[in-house]
């Protein structure tokens, strides 16, 4: 028995929101060298073209759709394409989320901002998921609907306040959904990672070379997350082999972040402090850090 039939994926189909970049494309191909045929929902016109040939290239059968994902008719015209291109769907992916470079106390935040975050973080997510449910539900088979979250939706983090408002609600909507849907063995479950490398956040490029030492001390598992971390929760959760009975939950992407709490490893890489100063991060915004 090869890799692929002990995930028990090959020949379903996955839609993947957002899946030109980052974390998307990484699950894409992940999922893709599973056997897997992939659509994906693209915003960017010369990212959607990248993924494509990417896809062409691991001879994957695919579909990328141009679509903005915050508009319902956008939705139902990638979700129609999905119906009669494979006549099926066995996994949702919603990946779309950011935080658009909002950054700003509570109080100094506008109602527009907020409408951009809403239609970014969760609104997408009303209208993929709404679209996609009944033709999971024709496959006969059940399905899975992974949503991407963030860590952030489980601390609280200043400057990002609405961000995380909006984050924190994709746990109320994944587990809510998977107890409407579960008669339909359609599983719900969400992946929350920690700040991830991708086209979004390039972390570890903002972190000035001479304190890059310090990443190995921030997270108990002592680097950056990678797109490729996160598609591997996505992977297990898509298997109903894998995590057939697992509905409801969220995994968190963290390299042991959240456990860790504020505790950080101290230069002797045996002790530990909870009151660090940090000035140069992977969080800050620096004018030489050059996107990946």
């Amino acid at each position: 028995m090869d890799d692929k039939s002990i995930l028990g994926l090959e020949g379903k189909v996955a839609v993947i929101t957002g899946g030109g970049a980052g974390i998307g494309r990484a699950t894409a191909e992940l999922f893709a060298k599973a056997g897997m045929k992939i659509a994906i929902a693209e915003i960017d016109a010369d990212r959607a073209a990248d993924v494509r040939a990417a896809l062409d290239e691991l001879g994957t059968e695919n579909l990328v759709i141009e679509a903005d994902v915050r508009k319902g008719n956008d939705v139902r015209r990638a979700i129609a394409g999905v119906e009669e291109r494979f006549g099926r769907l066995d996994v949702l992916v919603n990946n779309v989320g950011d935080y658009l470079g909002y950054k700003s106390y509570f109080v100094d935040s506008t109602e527009e901002q907020w409408n951009e975050l809403y239609a970014v973080n969760l609104l997408h997510m009303f209208h993929v998921t709404k679209a996609a449910i009944p033709l999971i539900k024709r496959s006969g088979d059940g399905g899975s609907i992974i949503n991407l979250s963030t860590i952030e939706a489980f601390r609280g983090i200043p400057l990002t306040v609405v961000y995380a408002a909006f984050n924190t609600a994709i746990t109320g909507f994944t587990q809510s959904l998977a107890v409407e849907l579960g008669y339909d063995n359609i599983r719900v479950n969400a992946v929350a990672p920690e700040t991830t490398n991708s086209a979004q956040i390039t972390a570890t490029p903002r972190v000035p070379p001479e304190n890059r030492d310090y990443i190995s001390r921030w997270f108990p598992i002592g680097r950056f997350g990678e797109g490729e971390d996160s598609a591997g929760a996505a992977l297990f959760l898509a298997s109903d082999r894998l995590s057939g009975w697992v509905s409801g939950h969220t995994i968190l992407v963290d390299g042991g972040a959240l456990a860790a709490g504020a505790w950080m490893r101290l230069p002797d890489n045996k002790n530990f402090t909870h009151l660090p100063i940090i000035v140069a991060d992977g969080y800050t915004p620096r004018p030489d850090a050059v996107k990946k």
